[in-house]
């Protein structure tokens, strides 16, 4: 049997798709309720506040990328860093290509985080896992895989944005193909220096 998704889950999508088409500002119920064609009020009807509402399409948007990772790992951990830049590599170019909506939506819903700890942190969690990061992080041998994760996390947040609106930026005119390289290039050194090898 078929899997159907929740009208809840339709209305995170279409949160998600309108903060990535017009900003911010573009995510309100009623242009749910349009864009999903429904009767004016039922997005209110399950999320009452636009808190709630953000809220609900940030954990829509961490389960996604969940989902995502958990399906692109290999049966065992990678045990070099070659291995383990190469798998980064790899969901960092899931993330722009095949997911860029997920980017830009996340970047536009960081407006209604800056003054609210709580979408700050789910905010900040909901591309990249620190758990994960730390086990690879141990795995690969770092004294201190925790601070290694954080760091780790802090490069790929920003090799995201460079990727997504800046000097490499991926569009019409490039491909993440162009950039892969020195992409990983710089995820190999960086986990290196980290791991301290």
């Amino acid at each position: 049997m078929p899997h159907r998704t929740s009208r809840r889950d339709l209305i995170c999508d279409a949160a998600l798709d309108l903060a990535a088409e017009g900003g911010n500002h573009a995510l309100t119920h009623r242009g749910i309720d349009a864009r999903l064609e429904l009767a004016r009020g039922s997005t209110s009807y399950y999320y009452r506040t636009r808190h709630s509402l953000v809220s609900a399409a940030i954990a829509h948007l961490t389960r996604l990328s969940s989902e995502s990772f958990r399906g692109a790992l290999p049966a065992a951990p990678p045990r070099t860093v070659a291995e383990a830049s190469a798998l980064i590599t790899d969901q960092l170019e899931t993330l722009i290509v095949d997911r860029r909506r997920d980017v830009l939506a996340r970047y536009s819903l960081a407006v209604d985080a800056s003054g609210d700890d709580e979408l700050r942190a789910a905010l900040a969690s909901c591309l990249f896992s620190r758990p994960a990061a730390t086990t690879l992080m141990d795995s690969l041998g770092s004294g201190d895989p925790d601070g290694a994760a954080r760091d780790l996390i802090a490069l790929l947040e920003g090799l995201v944005f460079d990727l997504t609106y800046g000097a490499r930026v991926v569009g019409a005119d490039t491909r993440f193909v162009d950039h892969r390289q020195s992409v990983q290039r710089a995820i190999t050194l960086w986990i290196g220096v980290l791991c301290d090898q």
